[in-house]
């Protein structure tokens, strides 16, 4: 049986960390290499370091600071672009997108990229993957000013894209943003349990979730 009703589904947004791309890299660039680097700069103990990183983001979670490597190099004093380059090599495609995004494509469905990525980030991870060569447009939440996990993002991108929220598929890994996609009226939902490859799945509740793209692959329509 299949999870999802294809023959209904005209559009598809997608997010891309976690969820395309293996969110190994970005909870490495977060939770271990700005630390390390703000320890060599301060002089203090790495495991300090590390915590008020975890303060400093609880701080803005979900708001557009976030996700913003303006804000971010100037909290920090950090050239943030750089400091991604440095390990851009972790950089990486799930194993399962590429196969999923062509069968999506092959079958008419309108793919859409949506991201609160800042922009230099969204850029930094295209280079390194090609991403947009599978998708037919790529967004980040920063030009409208506002995040995914906002009822008036979804308001400005229905406007700006024109969907039908009832034959709209919506994937993402994170609970929060899963959650206002359904309030908004999105038909469908898909969570991703596990963004990271080398951390344990995450549990996701009121969404149809999946682990695997490739087993979705037969029933596209």
């Amino acid at each position: 049986m299949a999870l999802l009703p294809w023959h209904n589904i005209e559009t598809v947004l997608l997010d891309m960390d976690g969820t395309l791309l293996d969110l190994h890299f970005d909870n490495q660039f977060w939770l271990e290499h700005i630390p390390l680097k703000l320890a060599l700069k301060h002089g203090k103990s790495l495991q300090q370091c590390r915590q008020e990183m975890r303060d400093s983001c609880a701080k803005v979670q979900g708001q557009i600071q976030w996700y913003c490597l303006d804000y971010w190099t100037e909290q920090l004093d950090l050239d943030i672009v750089e400091a991604k380059r440095e390990i851009a090599d972790l950089i990486s495609l799930r194993p399962d997108t590429l196969p999923f995004l062509d069968a999506l494509r092959a079958n008419k469905k309108k793919v859409v990229l949506v991201t609160n990525a800042h922009p230099g980030s969204l850029s930094l991870k295209v280079e390194k993957t090609q991403l947009d060569e599978h998708i037919d447009e790529l967004i980040s939440t920063h030009q409208f000013g506002v995040t995914k996990e906002s009822q008036l993002l979804w308001q400005k991108l229905q406007a700006h894209l024109k969907f039908d929220p009832a034959k709209t598929l919506f994937v993402d890994d994170s609970q929060v943003i899963l959650d206002a996609a359904k309030e908004y009226g999105i038909g469908y939902t898909l969570g991703i349990t596990n963004p990271d490859s080398k951390m344990p799945e995450n549990e996701l509740h009121g969404h149809v979730t999946t682990n695997d793209y490739l087993r979705l692959l037969d029933d596209i329509i």
